[in-house]
């Protein structure tokens, strides 16, 4: 089952908004405890709260907070788009979003509103946060007062881009469709290939939809309202100027025109009241006064005489720009406007099948997981338990920026290794703000002696001196790993300029692997652009025998279900099955039987090539019965020669993000980073280490409930 939907438009105008409306109204009737959500707002002065929010959270009664309902605004994305941080809005949207679904059981999200500059890339933008929150999709194109052409092109540029990112798309609403030529205009398009395996619904224009009423004028104009305060629900369905003589005026006249005209034009003012009285005349929506003016007493006490019929505004702009404004009201279905709303579900519900768009988006499931959601995922599950972790390398740059971005953002607790004061200067330096942060310094700790002591009785045997053991213990990873050994800390993280034997070799001889049977190895985190998958051994083991080889696989089995990730295991192998012989191969499938031997609950296949074991399609040529040839997601390399090569491969031909060494096998954890580690990269691995100490499985599917809907 799925549990949320996306809706996105091919543009502004496209009524997304009363299409959202009905979809809600649907998803109310098939589900308990449904949210909303908008992944960027944008608020102003006239509007500080979203409207659709507004509206949906009083149509359907919704308990979750405003503050939980939205992602960002499009002032702060826009900020961080020109800060160069794009990666950071999405991270926010994601963490927004995540934080919501863990209240409800599902939640509809409504796309931007089409505020940048061109629709191609509001459509790119919601293409990849759709990608991030792994949401099916409907589509809403906009028809009205466009040629056929012109919507089937926008359907295929929005189409394209969102399969591009690998977006599953359930359906497509063609909204504001022409009267009567909802059939035709489906015939067409289906013609035309664009809605493949999809539904597909044309709903015909309402005008009333897109018109306002008269109190999103008044408060977009900040006028003053004069009278007829309770007829302010009224919609302005056009709108006039009057500046010519009476004869003309009424020509122009239709039901619901809105009048403009200088607040001392006394005959348009009476004219236009008249018109109220009038069997034969439509009547005006609204009267509004430009240029400050007031009518003059005799004129004001008739205005009055008419106040329960039609509201009169008065606006101190002159009639040129109060009607320039006016044109410019985009309208929303407000929550008090229930003729509107009543109007669009019927549409709705006249126009969609719903019983048949209900199963199809309730069962649809993405299975995207992409990186951002992935790290995300990780430091979300960081966070729900918070651990201390030791990073020795204190007074580099990017240990400090990825310490404040931890510690900020709540992920972790961080112990600091080096000179106090030297470690100060630099953070008040670069202008780091960290608060009371520990920092250690090996030689000033009042641990010292302890450690010394401990790692002379782990090492005698080896011939090692007291006088020895205290200085190796001075060295910043030894002496980190001794305070993970002594549960000062919950982990160790290290290698940003030091090498993976500096930092790995303390673990080996204090911290020890769990068992002597086990080797210790490494696992990568390859994150695709639409899955996670985990390699090992890419690291640590030149060429384990198979023994180590089946051990390496089920100890990657585990790490990989620790961190969301259900292991199916390929045994890789430069032939697939039975079909290869010799020394290597023979290694391989040894190996995978002691897999199953050992751990007949864990899916394995072996041997088995690394495009069969990926690709469904050459899966079904080679292992068409294996349950795990062409979906595995645990990849295991016979020799560290073809694991470290073909992870770098993969990494930069594809563009994957790699996440790793993580080290496993270990008593407690310990990892290792690369030398030209990305800020990011050490943000991750710190959390993967957090994660580890932990020690259970990570999962976001705990939620807790605000009250159900009503």
């Amino acid at each position: 089952m799925s549990n949320g939907l996306y809706i996105t438009a091919t543009e502004s105008g496209s009524g997304k908004s009363a299409i959202a409306l009905g979809v809600m109204e649907m998803l109310f009737r098939k589900l308990d405890c449904v949210g909303f959500f908008r992944p960027i707002i944008n608020p102003d002065a006239q509007t500080p709260q979203d409207p659709d929010i507004l509206l949906m959270a009083a149509q359907f009664n919704l308990t979750l907070p405003y503050e939980k309902m939205y992602g960002i605004t499009q002032a702060e994305a826009e900020r961080l788009m020109a800060l160069g941080k794009k990666g950071e809005i999405i991270e926010r949207i994601i963490e927004r979003y995540t934080d919501a679904q863990q209240y409800c059981n599902f939640i509809l999200c409504e796309g931007t509103d089409f505020v940048s500059s061109t629709a191609s890339i509001e459509v790119d933008i919601n293409a990849s946060i759709i990608k991030n929150l792994s949401c099916p999709v409907l589509l809403v194109a906009n028809a009205f007062q466009k040629p056929l052409e012109d919507v089937s092109r926008l359907i295929s540029l929005a189409r394209e881009s969102l399969v591009e990112k690998g977006c599953k798309i359930v359906g497509t609403v063609i909204n504001r469709v022409t009267a009567s030529t909802e059939d035709d205009i489906i015939h067409r398009i289906k013609a035309a290939g664009l809605v493949r395996n999809q539904l597909i619904y044309a709903i015909p224009d309402e005008a009333v939809l897109a018109k306002p009423t008269l109190s999103e004028v008044a408060k977009t104009l900040n006028a003053d309202i004069l009278c007829g305060h309770k007829q302010m629900y009224r919609h302005a369905r056009s709108f006039t100027v009057a500046a010519m003589q009476l004869r003309n005026l009424l020509l122009r006249i239709t039901h619901g025109t809105l009048i403009i005209t200088p607040g001392d034009r006394a005959d348009i003012i009476v004219a236009c009241l008249a018109t109220l009285s009038s069997a034969s005349m439509e009547k005006i929506s609204g009267i509004i006064l430009t240029g400050g003016l007031v009518p003059e007493k005799p004129i004001w006490e008739l205005i009055h005489g008419f106040s329960g019929m039609v509201p009169v505004l008065s606006v101190g702009t002159d009639t040129f720009e109060t009607t320039v404004q006016v044109e410019k009201i985009q309208s929303d279905i407000s929550p008090t406007d229930d003729r509107k709303i009543t109007r669009a579900l019927a549409l709705f519900e006249q126009h969609i099948d719903i019983e048949k768009l209900a199963e199809k988006v309730i069962t649809t499931k993405s299975t995207l997981v992409t990186p951002k959601m992935f790290e995300f995922k990780v430091i979300q599950r960081a966070r729900s338990h918070r651990k201390k972790i030791v990073l020795p390398e204190g007074s580099e740059e990017r240990i400090l920026r990825a310490a404040e971005t931890l510690l900020r953002r709540g992920i972790v607790d961080i112990t600091l290794l080096g000179n106090e004061r030297k470690i100060h200067q630099k953070i008040s330096k670069m202008g780091l703000r960290m608060g009371e942060i520990e920092i250690i310094e090996p030689l000033n700790s009042p641990n010292l002696d302890l450690y010394t002591s401990t790692y002379y009785e782990l090492r005698k045997h080896k011939g090692i001196t007291r006088e020895h053991a205290r200085d190796l213990v001075c060295d910043v990873n030894f002496f980190g790993t001794m305070m993970v050994h002594h549960d000062h800390v919950d982990g160790m993280v290290s290698g940003s300029v030091h090498s993976t034997a500096a930092t790995i070799k303390p673990a080996f001889e204090i911290i020890k692997a769990k068992e002597k049977s086990t080797p210790v190895s490494s696992l990568f985190f390859m994150c695709l652009w639409d899955r996670v998958i985990a390699y090992g051994d890419c690291a640590i083991n030149p060429d384990p025998d198979a023994r180590e080889l089946a051990e390496i696989a089920i100890t990657s089995a585990e790490t990989a279900t620790m961190f969301g990730i259900p292991p199916r295991i390929a045994m890789l192998s430069y032939s697939t099955g039975s079909s290869g012989k010799g020394k290597d191969v023979d290694k391989v499938r040894e190996a995978t039987a002691l897999v199953r031997e050992k751990r007949p609950d864990l899916l394995v296949e072996g041997p088995i090539q690394y495009d069969a074991a990926i690709e469904p399609n050459v899966a079904k040529t080679k292992l068409p019965d294996s349950q795990v040839a062409g979906k595995a997601t645990v990849f295991i390399f016979p020799d560290l020669n073809t694991g470290n090569n073909t992870y770098k491969a993969v990494q930069r031909s594809s563009g994957a993000v790699a996440i790793g060494p993580v080290l496993q096998g270990l008593n407690k954890p310990v990892n290792d980073l690369s030398r030209g580690c990305l800020v990011e990269d050490i943000v991750n691995t710190v959390a993967i280490t957090a994660v580890q100490a932990q020690g259970t499985v990570m999962s976001v599917e705990n939620k807790t409930p605000f009250p159900k809907n009503k």
